[in-house]
């Protein structure tokens, strides 16, 4: 491990690699600033260590122990989040959205949830700034939300079967469709070569045509002055006696270090932010740091994300081509007559063969084990796929706290509880129905309806009281004023569409906000 600070205390020390926290380490050292961060996982080399292996590549998820309660519990592996310098956007598929102004407001508009202490155009121009250095490919004209395009790079022109048979059931019902922006190049950019279709988005991209802070911030940062210590679980935030925070613990191959630092900023996601700084705790914070509002861990999130599969007479090849390359936002924001307030995204969603038959494994119509599962793998050439992204409401029993069990650190390991509530299946059920109309349309035959959840969010929300809020509008903690928190569990609310986009936003908008403190 080339470190050298054990000592010295930089001015930023960042924990966690992914989307948020490579995005602040560019920012921050490319502003003066020494910048250390911290990330459990190695640092990959995708032609070396990326393969086009379904199994072998569940190493670039958080697949730690968490033990699970609540009536709902999800499975929270490799969906969910990354391990690794890069994080999620090692794994994700690259769909790249923006928040609607609705998703703010959802208190004010819906009488649901919370208002975040932002708007959309707050964000603005974070959005248009990271889509820019991701180089998102995407539609001319976007039909839905604020922004109506256009995007860095023009949209993918070679879709898959499955995307064009979800377009052809779309225009059947009179539903709008768009080709998916995602962060994946359709041309050239900065030496990286466009994609090639291989369909391995999930596994890693070794054509380096899909945008991960893997290939593109945290080299920056790195070339800026920053360090990447990898395989650096930080088991501890540290307080000095005047409740400021001065840096962390962290475990390397099985020894305990100490980094300090000026300024701490938390990038570990939904469920181990909430798990680090509860396990933080001092006797100047006894219920844990940034949780004298006791909403630590509280009003985790995450998306419904049910799927419908349909079989076809023609083959389709879900392994064909991007996962995601076409989607609908016509059922996105609040119509009462559907019996329910806010809304969800679609996509055509691709699939390979180990995923499809876990899933199918479980599907609400027919538990496949054996024979059966076989017998139906057979035809997974014939089989297309929907995929909904649906907002759920937030809820302060459902949370993160910690267990009487621990890891191989000392550090107990995360409980999360988690129930979805009568709107959040309401909602469900409505987009189950929808994804069977379409594939319907299409000329599918309904074959299986399969229970899921992505993306994980809040637990430390952002708000201007801090009675019911663990940070401000920029990430900063009510309680402590030199910790930050900027993942996704700052999230107020979980919207209906993928996160990244927002997370890296709102990373860009902190980090504008430290540099301005650290200059004043």
């Amino acid at each position: 491990m080339n470190w050298r600070h054990e000592h010295d205390a930089v001015d930023i020390l960042i924990v966690g690699a992914g989307a948020a926290g490579g995005v602040l380490a560019k920012e921050l050292s490319e502003a003066g600033l020494s910048v250390v961060v911290l990330e459990a996982g190695p640092w990959r080399d995708p032609e070396k260590d990326f393969a086009s292996d379904e199994l072998s590549m569940r190493q670039l998820a958080w697949e730690d122990t968490r033990i699970f309660d609540g009536s709902d519990p999800f499975d929270m592996g490799y969906d969910h989040s990354g391990r690794g310098v890069g994080g999620g956007t090692q794994n994700f598929t690259g769909v790249f959205l923006r928040f609607h102004e609705s998703d703010f407001k959802t208190k004010s508009i819906d009488g649901v949830g919370e208002d975040w202490p932002i708007h959309y155009k707050d964000l603005e121009p974070y959005y248009s700034r990271i889509e820019k250095e991701v180089a998102v490919s995407g539609p001319k004209y976007f039909p839905w939300g604020n922004f109506n395009g256009p995007y860095p790079h023009p949209p993918h022109d070679a879709l898959s079967t499955n995307a064009y048979l979800f377009q052809k059931g779309c225009d059947t019902l009179r539903i709008q469709s768009v080709v998916t922006p995602l962060a994946i190049l359709s041309a050239p950019q900065d030496g990286r070569s466009p994609c090639t279709h291989r369909g391995f988005c999930m596994q890693g991209c070794m054509t380096n045509a899909k945008f991960s802070t893997l290939i593109v911030h945290l080299p920056q940062a790195v070339q800026a002055g920053a360090e990447v210590l990898t395989n650096c679980m930080v088991t501890q935030i540290e307080i000095d006696e005047y409740g400021h925070a001065c840096g962390a613990l962290f475990v390397h191959q099985g020894t305990t270090y100490r980094q300090r630092a000026k300024t701490v900023i938390v990038c570990a996601h939904a469920v181990e932010t909430p798990r680090l700084l509860l396990h933080s705790a001092t006797p100047l914070f006894p219920d844990g740091l940034a949780n004298s509002s006791g909403w630590v861990g509280r009003a985790i999130m995450t998306h419904s994300s049910n799927d419908v599969y349909a079989k076809f007479d023609q083959e389709v090849r879900l392994y064909k081509g991007t996962p995601v390359l076409a989607s609908t936002q016509d059922f996105y924001e609040t119509d009462l007559h559907r019996g329910f307030v806010r809304g969800y995204t679609l996509h055509a969603h691709g699939t390979r063969p180990i995923d499809m038959a876990q899933g199918i494994s479980k599907s609400a119509e027919d538990f496949l084990w054996g024979e059966h599962l076989k017998e139906a793998m057979r035809d997974y050439n014939y089989y297309g796929r929907l995929t909904m992204v649906g907002e759920v409401l937030p809820q302060p029993d459902n949370q993160v706290i910690l267990s009487e069990e621990k890891d191989e650190n000392g550090m107990p390991r995360a409980s999360v509880s988690f129930a979805y509530s009568a709107n959040d299946r309401k909602l469900i059920d409505h987009a189950v129905d929808n994804m069977k109309l379409i594939l319907k349309a299409a000329g599918g035959q309904i074959a299986y309806v399969v229970p899921d959840t992505q993306h994980l969010m809040g637990g430390c929300r952002m708000g201007n009281n801090p009675a019911t809020s663990v940070v401000n509008a920029y990430g900063q903690s009510h309680d402590i004023p030199n910790l930050f928190i900027c993942d996704a569990s700052v999230f107020v609310t979980s919207s209906g569409v993928n996160p990244t986009n927002t997370i890296m936003a709102l990373a860009a908008r902190t980090a504008d906000y430290i540099i301005d403190l650290a200059s004043s």
